[in-house]
């Protein structure tokens, strides 16, 4: 591979595997930062919420600025917010200041997740884009399976800010990169996506793709919402062993993608997603009932697995009949109902948990199990309601 095309590679996925970092990094951190502060549950939520509200909120519209302003142009100016807010994130004096920089480090995020995507047609061959769209979707599963031991052994070492502050170094390297590698951008590149946002929502197939991915998510959010706390206050795990439990699952996830995606393309994906929501499902089940470490970490394994399968032949349906003119506003859609769902399960999932666990904080071992059950009782009935709406449709 010729060595500006490699080098362009690079710099896309470092944006990716940074913007899903930024998701499960802080995630870890929630115990350490409820003490920090001497915060509740539902404050300290807010340090993941802002990251993903900020996201959600320009998911769709970095990718039309993209092509007005220019992609490289843009994803250049979103790295460089994204390593501004991750200092002004680890020398914040208070919650509300954190809070704060995460907005910030969550909009340098969404230009990031969006241009990767967008500069892919304009850094190799349209033969080579599935491989390249599969290295980016594999990129992001190793930045979230990253946060959490990274993320662990960070905060056992140097406490909550290194775990923020990690992200300055690594958005330089990927300006630099970036800004050597990617190509020019285009003048007068005209913008297409002016009614397509809307025409494309009225394919019914579509819509039900979308909700069954925001469910989804919801579920496998809760795992790095709900799980540090069992892991921490209900199993007494140091924070470093914690952050090495919660990697298990996106390290699955980097590892069966590709598998995922030729099985869809071999069965069909309307078989595997149903396959996919099942065996979801017997995961969320066994965490309903879970008890101790290895239990726990075979159900994350199984729901984990589920998840890959799920999503590979969701996004292959929900893409596959897409026209050209139209792909850029569908990404953008798939991106925006993975992100609602992701908030849901930080909100809804974890007011569930906060509601089943009285005083957190303070709470005992038997008392973060019950909650973490109830939750996951939640959880399975959200992953029905997704199999319910792809028997429908």
């Amino acid at each position: 591979m010729h060595n500006a095309s490699r080098g362009s590679l690079v710099s896309l996925s470092l944006s990716m595997l940074l913007a899903s970092l930024g998701t499960s990094i802080a995630n870890v951190g929630l115990p350490s930062l409820a003490r920090a502060f001497d915060a509740s549950f539902h404050a300290v939520q807010w340090v993941v919420l802002a990251y993903l509200l900020a996201i959600t909120a320009v998911i769709v519209s970095a990718g039309r600025l993209g092509d007005r302003l220019g992609r490289r142009r843009l994803l250049l100016a979103g790295l460089l917010l994204f390593a501004v807010a991750c200092g002004l994130c680890g020398m914040a004096p208070a919650l509300e200041w954190l809070i704060a920089a995460r907005v910030l480090q969550g909009l340098g995020a969404a230009v990031m997740m969006a241009m990767a995507l967008g500069m892919v047609g304009d850094t190799v061959t349209k033969q080579r884009t599935g491989q390249v769209m599969g290295l980016l979707g594999t990129m992001s599963a190793v930045g979230t399976a990253m946060g959490p031991s990274v993320g662990g052994v960070l905060l056992s070492v140097w406490g909550w800010r290194s775990i923020f502050l990690v992200g300055v170094p690594l958005g330089l390297v990927a300006v630099a990169l970036a800004y050597r590698y990617l190509p020019a951008d285009r003048q007068h590149e005209p913008s297409s996506t002016g009614s397509n946002f809307w025409s494309a929502l009225q394919d019914a197939s579509l819509r039900a793709g979308l909700a069954m991915s925001a469910l989804v998510a919801a579920v496998i959010m809760a795992t790095f919402v709900v799980g540090p706390f069992y892991l921490s206050r209900g199993l007494g795990l140091a924070p470093e062993w914690m952050g090495l439990a919660m990697a298990v699952g996106p390290c699955i996830a980097a590892v069966t993608g590709v598998p995922a995606g030729r099985l869809t393309d071999r069965l069909g994906s309307r078989r595997m997603t149903l396959a996919g929501l099942g065996v979801l499902a017997c995961g969320a089940l066994l965490l309903s009932f879970t008890s101790g470490l290895f239990m726990y970490l075979g159900a994350l394994v199984i729901l984990t697995t589920g998840y890959s399968l799920f999503q590979a032949a969701n996004n292959t349906a929900v893409m596959k009949d897409v026209q050209p003119a139209n792909r850029g506003t569908v990404s953008g859609l798939l991106n925006l109902s993975r992100n609602l769902g992701l908030i849901v399960g930080t909100s809804a999932l974890g007011a569930v948990f906060a509601w089943a666990t009285p005083e957190v904080t303070h709470a005992t071992a038997q008392s973060v199990a019950n909650g973490l059950h109830v939750t996951f009782g939640v959880a399975l009935g959200l992953i029905l309601l997704a199999g319910a709406i792809r028997h429908r449709y």
